[in-house]
């Protein structure tokens, strides 16, 4: 797995990420929907998303240091646990799913990470508006706000003033609008399948998904 090194820098993020999306998610389809995933490969692909959090400043500072921890504690657990599958298991046959720090709740959160970034990327598809207030918070009031304290909605939202513009966002990016548009549309469309995948090992065993 790529260190998730604040000083490492890719030329084009955003090119790195649809590519490794969309090669995992060809082949969740060409083995059976993807059921022995392996936990070591889904860190890795995960792993270059941090750095969008990052593009995003201050405002998703908590989001960017929640996710890189709960990522190198799934990496951890790939010692043990080689597949998505297995960290369900271990978790439910301990009766830790939903405690702090475990396994599965890790996921969960990385998953949401993921989801957070489709949200942002549908709401700067759906608007040219140079600001990224709005894009921002509707993303992450969908997908993280209900799950977050009083306390930790009211940073992030304080925060989103010191958001970037669209331009200096697609700057930070190395991309135009027409280069971003296409390689954000190639996310969404790969990282679904993947993030139902996630959601589909708890439903599986009568997990809600309400946490």
């Amino acid at each position: 797995m790529p260190e998730m090194d604040e000083g490492e820098v890719i030329d084009q993020p955003l090119t790195a990420i649809a590519e490794a999306f969309e090669e995992l998610s060809k082949w969740m389809k060409e083995n059976s929907g993807g059921h022995h995933i392996r936990l070591d490969t889904f860190c890795e692909v995960a792993s270059l998303v941090s750095v969008l959090f990052r593009c995003l400043g201050l405002a998703f500072k908590f989001a960017e240091l929640e996710y890189v921890a709960k990522l190198e504690g799934l990496l951890e657990a790939s010692k043990t646990c080689p597949t998505l599958q297995d960290i369900l298991e271990v978790d439910v046959g301990n009766d830790t799913v939903k405690t702090s720090g475990s396994y599965s709740r890790n996921l969960r959160r990385v998953r949401q990470g993921l989801d957070l970034v489709r949200a942002i990327f549908e709401q700067l598809l759906s608007t040219e508006d140079s600001s990224l207030k709005d894009v921002a918070s509707t993303a992450y009031g969908q997908v993280c706000a209900p799950y977050h304290t009083w306390a930790v909605r009211t940073a992030v939202y304080a925060g989103m003033y010191t958001l970037p513009t669209r331009e200096q966002l697609l700057m930070k990016l190395n991309e135009t609008e027409q280069s971003a548009e296409k390689k954000m549309k190639r996310y969404i469309a790969a990282s679904l399948p993947i993030i139902e995948y996630i959601d589909s090992l708890y439903i599986s065993r009568n997990i809600t998904l309400d946490w």
